[in-house]
């Protein structure tokens, strides 16, 4: 049984495939709009795009750039109308300019029903979300000009294979289970790993990377050392917990964001707690909780069986009675760390 969260992240790489797969036959279009959280991906492809459009650089007449807060329709048709020279294409890319929310936006999809077959145009979202809002007709009719490529977390299997060949690269050996977990406590995006990837590499002495390793030297992302707490404080690990804790407070992140992340992770146990009662497995949580990765479910599982429904259903209780009282106390440090202190003592 494939989970949603499956389908879902399968239908999300649908379209990098498909552009990666045109790509690579020499099939380029004339609209696109890249997007997505992973920029790993998405500057392999954008360099990629820019070295078939210019082969003679990025400063040769048929590459033009735009900050998207100041491009005007007049602009991006003075640029359009530019044949290119000594070249079949011309590359127009816009940064950060939101399509659907321009005042030009009536005038910009004109523009775009009518493109010559010697432009690319290109328009990146990086420090801006992309939301067309599809009840809007002249949001629909962009949509149906343009190639919209989404540059997500890679699928399982995937990222795990590049991850391995990453460090096969970096001259070491990795299990499958430890690249796993570099993946899960590095959030799984490439941009992150790579780096993280090196430091682990430079660091371990052995052929092949261990788990202790990857703690020594890789940086956790919030939501790990979270999760991390709350599988110390089932485990009865209480110094370990009191020392997550402490590393979570050094983050100077929000205590409401802080109780939000135990929260969820108190959330998916009971879930998880409620599976392993009713004989279900990990491939359900994943549906229920809406996890991407089939390997986070059966550590959830595992911590599970640690502990008891009852447990799990007081410390929800107890999550949800802090993050209400979050909202009126003048010490919301004091309040996480009374949490964390009642959860331990269950």
């Amino acid at each position: 049984m494939k989970s949603n969260t499956t389908t879902k992240n399968r239908a999300d790489n649908a379209s990098y495939n498909a552009f990666t797969k045109a790509l690579s036959a020499g099939k380029i279009g004339s609209f696109y709009i890249f997007h997505g959280q992973e920029r790993y991906l998405l500057e392999g492809c954008l360099k990629r795009l820019r070295a078939m459009l210019c082969p003679d650089g990025l400063d040769s007449f048929n590459y033009k750039r735009f900050d998207g807060k100041t491009l005007s329709p007049e602009e991006l048709e003075d640029a359009i109308d530019t044949l290119p020279a000594f070249a079949d294409r011309t590359l127009i890319e816009i940064h950060d300019h939101d399509i659907f929310k321009s005042a030009h936006k009536e005038r910009l999809c004109e523009i775009f029903s009518d493109l010559p077959d010697y432009v690319c145009i290109l328009f990146l979202y990086s420090t801006i979300a992309y939301k067309p809002d599809g009840r809007k007709k002249v949001d629909k009719e962009i949509l149906k000009y343009a190639s919209v490529i989404k540059f997500d977390v890679q699928e399982q299997n995937k990222l795990v294979g590049w991850i391995v060949r990453h460090f096969h690269d970096a001259g070491k050996k990795i299990s499958k289970s430890d690249a796993e977990y570099i993946a899960s406590v590095t959030g799984g995006l490439m941009t992150t790993l790579n780096g993280e990837i090196e430091k682990a590499a430079a660091y371990a002495k052995a052929e092949y990377v261990t788990r202790k390793d990857i703690d020594a030297v890789v940086t956790p992302i919030l939501d790990a050392v979270a999760f991390r707490l709350v599988d110390a404080i089932v485990s009865k690990d209480n110094a370990g917990a009191l020392r997550l804790l402490d590393e979570l407070l050094q983050m100077r992140e929000e205590p409401h964001k802080l109780v939000y992340l135990i929260s969820l992770r108190m959330r998916q146990l009971l879930a998880a707690r409620v599976f392993i009662e009713t004989n279900h497995g990990s491939s359900e949580l994943m549906k229920i909780c809406d996890i991407r990765f089939d390997f986070i479910a059966r550590n959830l599982m595992s911590t599970a069986k640690n502990t008891t429904l009852a447990y799990c259903r007081e410390a929800v209780l107890l999550c949800s009675a802090a993050a209400l009282e979050l909202n009126s106390t003048a010490e919301p440090e004091s309040r996480l760390i009374e949490l964390v202190v009642k959860l331990a003592y269950i």
